[in-house]
């Protein structure tokens, strides 16, 4: 069960916190290229990486400010900028992209990023914002569970966004697909704060896309990964967790189903290898797509595709449309069909699709 909250919305400003985000990210992303290379925040080759000359790698700091900008410029205007939970909400943005960007310089130690992570997330739910399971015809014992429920949330989605970021153009662009979502299930739910929070988001990450996508002049680093993944993960618990009920799980499950499905396949894949889950590998979808013969740009268009699916089928069930899953069936089966005569293209040309 679910309800729709009626809510005048101001579309204005929702197409400004997109614009302004969009063209702030847009205009500062070459400055950032530089600031990286001067403050020595690079990412030099690695094995089990996919470029090989030393990147740029703060270009996250573009989607941040682009961000904050927006909300800046809207606190002058929208009230739901003007409370406690939105300073929380900001508090914890300033911490995280800190981190990210000491993290992108110095290489901080794991643990270290977990704590800040972890307490990000206690700033978030003690002013304001956490999952409320009232109304969701679960046992009592779930309300005193909102609290560590709600952490896990957020620091999980975090890194969910940080473990997709290994292909250029792949975080970028599938973080704004997901927020676009967002917006509409937002917008749907009535929550004006979620709307703008996912909007502004949606616009920084576009307005970075340009200088990330295959061949990448810059990449977004931790500051990018664990900030947008820090927005989503909010705005999906604003918008989409207070409204929803039990539906929201599968809702906010298949919006931002490309970070969970890959993070979720990674840890098992690694526990069930007997190896520790905390150890990268090229053991992401996207390293798998790559390695059976896809090119960069191919991989990431098959994930953006999915993204959009996925997306598509959470509206869908918002919307308790009984004909989601004969909808959903569809056009599962013509994207996997798609990309199966794809593949068998492929292999007739040599096993790479960039002949």
């Amino acid at each position: 069960m679910y309800y729709y909250e009626y809510v005048e919305h101001d579309w204005i400003y929702y197409i400004a916190a997109f614009a302004v985000a969009f063209g702030v990210a847009l205009f500062l992303t070459p400055l950032v290229k530089k600031l990286a290379f001067r403050l020595g925040a690079v990412a030099k080759p690695r094995a089990r990486d996919l470029h090989n000359t030393t990147m740029p790698r703060l270009g996250g700091l573009a989607i941040f400010l682009g961000f904050m900008v927006s909300m800046g410029l809207l606190m002058f205007f929208m009230e739901e900028l003007r409370t406690l939970q939105f300073a929380g909400f900001v508090t914890g943005a300033v911490l995280i992209a800190g981190m990210g960007m000491l993290d992108d310089i110095f290489d901080i130690k794991p643990i270290f990023k977990l704590l800040v992570q972890i307490s990000v997330a206690l700033i978030v739910v003690f002013t304001g914002t956490s999952i409320d399971f009232i109304g969701w015809d679960m046992p009592a014992i779930f309300e005193s569970l909102s609290i560590p429920i709600t952490v896990i949330w957020i620091v999980f989605i975090i890194n969910a966004v940080n473990l997709i970021d290994g292909v250029d153009g792949l975080a970028a662009g599938v973080s704004s697909i997901a927020a676009v979502f967002l917006v509409i299930l937002c917008i749907m739910t009535g929550s004006p704060l979620a709307v703008v929070f996912a909007a502004a988001l949606a616009g920084a990450s576009l307005g970075f896309l340009p200088r990330n996508f295959k061949p990448a002049e810059i990449f977004m680093g931790d500051i990018g990964s664990t900030f947008i993944g820090y927005v989503l993960a909010v705005s999906s618990i604003i918008g989409v967790y207070k409204s929803y009920a039990l539906l929201s799980v599968a809702i906010v499950g298949f919006a931002l189903i490309l970070p969970i499905m890959d993070t979720v396949y990674v840890f098992a894949s690694r526990i069930l290898k007997g190896k520790n889950p905390l150890k990268a590998d090229r053991g992401h979808l996207h390293h798998k797509l790559i390695d059976r013969g896809y090119s960069h740009k191919t991989t990431v268009v098959i994930l953006y595709a999915v993204s959009i699916f996925a997306g598509t089928i959470a509206i869908l069930i918002a919307m308790e449309n009984i004909q989601a899953l004969i909808i959903g069936g569809v056009l599962l089966f013509v994207l996997f069909s798609t990309i199966y005569v794809y593949r068998k293209r492929v292999k007739r040309n040599g096993g790479s699709d960039d002949k």
